[in-house]
């Protein structure tokens, strides 16, 4: 049973209400003071605490996504993972080495909340673990494929990508079951507010449980390279998408927002576009980072600082939206860096900055849910369709 199952929970629960039960009933029967009554009603605590304990850790686990898999549980300290084909029934087509198809990720236990029918009338959402060679790093992601590209009209279509980005700690399992990005893109897509276009899910938790806020750490993984090389290097060698930058687009919500804009400001060749629904502008100093994230190296730090970019540095060519509300903590840093943002945009055009701000919400899923199909539909409207083919045979 993988690491995220209900079944695993479940199976958990039952194990510690009938230690629970068991305890009750022996516990009379295990009552002198000799050594084998002893150690059995130790044995009998034991059982219970450990099996509520781990009730308890997973249904932690399940919330936040510290760990999506047993690989991330168990592999050494941000180790690359070890890259191994799964087939399953959705089992996507491995168009390269860097691409196998896997049961990771929790999919089939949330298929209830995806639309239901053949993929070319409702589409398709893959589970695969790439691999990354500039980076060592391996992850799994999901990729959703609109009912366009299972057409044969299609068939030597190219289309436009997004890279969605969830928050730190949470899974990439948390963009399909919180925040419902497959189902709001099928519905946008069919109602024509939104092109047919791929959709990549990831979380920016690669290195589980650290949180390296997409950088490339000093000494550390290359969470960086891993999203703006070895992701979309893989995704165009698996599926017919774009290779120019104009048709990708990257977006997050929470960290995966702030990831969002970093990369696109500082991979512009990469990703044209991008949307940060609650962002931050700087990376933060604190547990979750280790403390120093950049290991004292303040030229690293002062790149991967947003609002010293737009200071320091020329203007990129890129589209940014930025998505937060007015009750939002941080919505001060948002019009700091909104307001700054606009000037450089003044003086360089090739520098586009829009927002959307409600006058309610937290940091939380009910809000992004309500942001979200504005949010796709900016983006959509901001990728160029590729111009190009697939190569005719």
């Amino acid at each position: 049973m993988e690491l995220t199952s209900r079944t695993l929970v479940y199976t958990l629960a039952a194990v510690a209400a009938a230690a629970l039960l068991g305890t009750l009933w022996l516990w009379p029967r295990l009552a002198r003071q000799r050594p084998l009554p002893v150690l059995g009603r130790l044995g009998l605590l034991t059982v219970t605490q450990l099996a509520v304990l781990g009730v308890l850790l997973l249904s932690v686990n399940d919330a936040y996504g510290f760990y999506s898999s047993w690989n991330d549980l168990l592999r050494p300290g941000g180790a690359p993972l070890a890259l191994a084909a799964v087939k399953g029934p959705e089992a996507a087509p491995a168009g390269g080495q860097l691409v196998r198809p896997t049961t990771e990720g929790g999919l089939e236990g949330v298929r209830d909340v995806l639309p239901a029918g053949p993929p070319e009338e409702v589409g398709r959402v893959d589970s695969v673990r790439i691999t990354g060679p500039a980076s060592g790093l391996s992850d799994q992601v999901f990729v959703y494929l609109p009912p366009e590209y299972f057409n044969p009209r299609y068939a030597r279509e190219r289309f436009p990508v997004l890279l969605a980005l969830a928050g730190y700690p949470g899974p990439s399992l948390h963009l399909v079951e919180g925040l419902r990005l497959p189902q709001t893109a099928a519905e946008l897509q069919r109602t024509g507010q939104l092109a047919p276009t791929v959709i990549v899910m990831a979380r920016p938790t690669v290195a589980p449980p650290r949180n390296t806020e997409c950088v490339d750490v000093p000494g550390g993984p290359k969470a960086e390279t891993w999203f703006a090389q070895d992701v979309p290097a893989a995704v165009r060698s698996a599926y017919r998408v774009g290779r120019s930058a104009d048709s990708w687009g990257v977006f997050g919500y929470s960290t995966g927002g702030s990831c969002a804009l970093r990369l696109a400001m500082r991979h512009p060749g990469t990703f044209r576009t991008a949307a940060g629904m609650h962002a931050d502008y700087t990376v933060p100093n604190d547990r979750w980072t280790d403390g120093d994230l950049f290991r004292g190296d303040k030229d690293a730090a002062q790149q991967s600082d947003l609002n010293w970019r737009l200071k320091h540095l020329p203007a990129p060519r890129a589209d940014l939206l930025l998505v937060s509300t007015r009750a939002e903590d941080d919505y001060a840093a948002t019009e700091q860096f909104l307001a700054e943002a606009r000037q450089v945009s003044a003086a360089h055009p090739e520098l586009e900055v829009d927002s959307i701000v409600l006058p309610d919400g937290g940091h939380s899923f009910e809000s992004w849910r309500r942001e979200l199909p504005a949010t796709l539909e900016w983006l959509g409207d901001h990728l160029a369709p590729p111009p190009d083919r697939e190569p005719r045979p």
